[in-house]
C-alpha cells in the first residue's frame, strides 16, 4: 500500500510541476467553452422555433416573466439572443482586456442566477411518482446552469483579481516614474 502512494505521490509532483497545470489553461479553456455556448445558444434566439421552446422557461421564470409584457414571442427571443451575443462578445474581448472580461462575466452571472431562478417554479419539473429529486420536463436541462454560474463566477473572480493586479502593478509603475523623475529633477536642480 505504501507503493501505491508513494507513486501516487510521485504522478501527483509530477503533473502538478508540469507546464499545462502551471499555467492559465483552465482559464482560458473555461472562458473559450462559454463564449462558445453564448454564441451557439444565442444562435437558435433568431429562429421561430426557439421563440416557441422558451415560452416555459419565460413565462414561469420569476425575472423573465416581464418579457411577454414589453415583447411578443418573437421579440424576447430576439432580446436573449442579443444578450446572449452581447456576453459572448465581451467574454471574447475578456482574453485581452479584463474590463471587457469583467463585464462579459457579471453579465454571464446575472444570466444563470436568472436561469437558475426558474427551476423551483417550473411546472411539473419533479416527477410525480417519485418527487423530488427525481427530474422531468425542462429541469434536467435547468441544471446544467448550476454549473454554468459556478464557472462564470470563477471567470468573474478571476477578471478581477487579474484586473486589480493590473492596477497595482500600473500604478507601482508610475510611482517608480514618479520616483525616477523626482531624483531626475534634484539633480537638475543641483
Amino acid at each position: 500500500m505504501n507503493s501505491l502512494i508513494k507513486k501516487l505521490n510521485t504522478l501527483i509532483e509530477k503533473l502538478a510541476s508540469s507546464p499545462v497545470f502551471k499555467s492559465d489553461l483552465d482559464y482560458h479553456v473555461l472562458r473559450a467553452s462559454m463564449v462558445l455556448i453564448y454564441l451557439l445558444f444565442g444562435y437558435q434566439k433568431w429562429f421561430a422555433y426557439e421563440a416557441q421552446t422558451l415560452d416555459p422557461f419565460i413565462r414561469y421564470g420569476p425575472l423573465t416573466s416581464w418579457m411577454y409584457l414589453v415583447f411578443d414571442h418573437r421579440g424576447a427571443s430576439w432580446f436573449l439572443g442579443v444578450s446572449e451575443w452581447l456576453t459572448a462578445a465581451l467574454l471574447i474581448w475578456g482574453f485581452w482586456n479584463k474590463k471587457a472580461g469583467i463585464l462579459g462575466a457579471a453579465l454571464s452571472v446575472g444570466t444563470f442566477i436568472t436561469t437558475v431562478a426558474i427551476i423551483p417554479f417550473m411546472p411539473e419539473g419533479w416527477d410525480k411518482a417519485a418527487g423530488f429529486p427525481a427530474m422531468t420536463g425542462n429541469v434536467p436541462f435547468l441544471m446544467k446552469d448550476v454549473v454554468l454560474l459556478a464557472v462564470s463566477f470563477y471567470l468573474l473572480k478571476q477578471d478581477l483579481v487579474r484586473a486589480a493586479r493590473s492596477a497595482a502593478e500600473r500604478h507601482d509603475w508610475r510611482e517608480v516614474g514618479d520616483r525616477h523623475a523626482l531624483a531626475t529633477n534634484e539633480v537638475a536642480a543641483r
